[in-house]
């Protein structure tokens, strides 16, 4: 969050609160010592915040014309899907192989798993992860991340790749996110093939990237406008303790990639911390 004004302590703001965010521009207002502060949460918003609150005490009107529910759809989801294209890219591509998964079953999942998976009497045989990275199959290392196996799956890990994801393109730029998709997505995936498992698959060990490095980002760099509520952090990383325990298995959420979500934590935890530390010298 950015600070842009003080407001008097007395000023009733809900109209202007309301205004705000019918014009999409997050916001918080915290009472201070001098009176109320005003903090944007998008840095590019700054000046069209600063016009609104000047129309406000001026005591023009505010409110927008409400648009047909069509017009609002294509004004509300392209312009935003814009802003954050490898974001929206991840989710995509997450739901185009979801649907293809439907179509050509075990044949598409093979494909994408880390190595190669096969049957000899009939048994499952693997790839070694060398012998597939020296044929070329590289995609491999990246690709199980857009694997899912359920809707609950992928809808959980999707709706937290837009929240996180979002955060940080807007603020850190697409070339910030594309890199952070490649180093949690290889990282989670390499952390949990270490383990001897190869069937595996999900964008958790993503989110829990993108969960560290826009926790850390707002506590060290709080200027920066990183914000996550702490009580999803709590939750978060108590679901993932949790997963790791007897009592998950017992009650149906076995076979969780659990090294994946620690390895994913880690790399999100090592460019906070890196990112944050270069704002703070700026």
């Amino acid at each position: 969050m950015h600070p842009v004004m003080l407001l008097p302590h007395d000023a009733d703001t809900r109209a202007l609160r309301q205004a705000l965010w019918q014009h999409r521009i997050g916001h918080r207002i915290t009472a201070e010592a001098d009176g109320q502060l005003i903090w944007v949460a998008d840095p590019h918003q700054h000046a069209e915040l600063q016009a609104l609150v000047q129309r406000w005490e001026k005591g023009e009107p505010l409110m927008l014309a409400r648009p047909s529910r069509r017009s609002q759809r294509t004004t509300d989801v392209l312009p935003a899907l814009r802003r954050v294209p490898v974001t929206a890219a991840m989710i995509m591509v997450s739901l185009l192989i979801f649907a293809l998964i439907g179509v050509f079953g075990d044949l598409l999942i093979v494909s994408l798993t880390i190595v190669p998976v096969g049957i000899a009497n009939d048994e499952l045989v693997f790839g070694a992860l060398s012998t597939t990275i020296s044929s070329g199959q590289i995609w491999r290392l990246l690709s199980p991340a857009f694997l899912h196996f359920g809707w609950m799956h992928l809808i959980f890990n999707l709706m937290w790749v837009w929240y996180f994801g979002r955060q940080i393109e807007i603020l850190q730029g697409s070339r910030t996110m594309l890199l952070l998709l490649l180093l949690a997505g290889v990282g989670a995936n390499l952390a949990q093939y270490a383990t001897g498992t190869v069937l595996f698959g999900g964008m958790s060990g993503v989110v829990y990237a993108l969960l560290g490095h826009v926790w850390l980002m707002s506590r060290r760099a709080p200027q920066s406008g990183f914000f996550v509520p702490t009580m999803l952090v709590v939750f978060m990383l108590g679901w993932m303790v949790f997963t790791m325990t007897d009592a998950a298995e017992s009650i149906g959420f076995g076979n969780v990639a659990n090294e994946a979500h620690l390895g994913g934590l880690l790399v999100g935890l090592v460019t906070g911390w890196f990112a944050s530390t270069r704002r703070r010298r700026r």
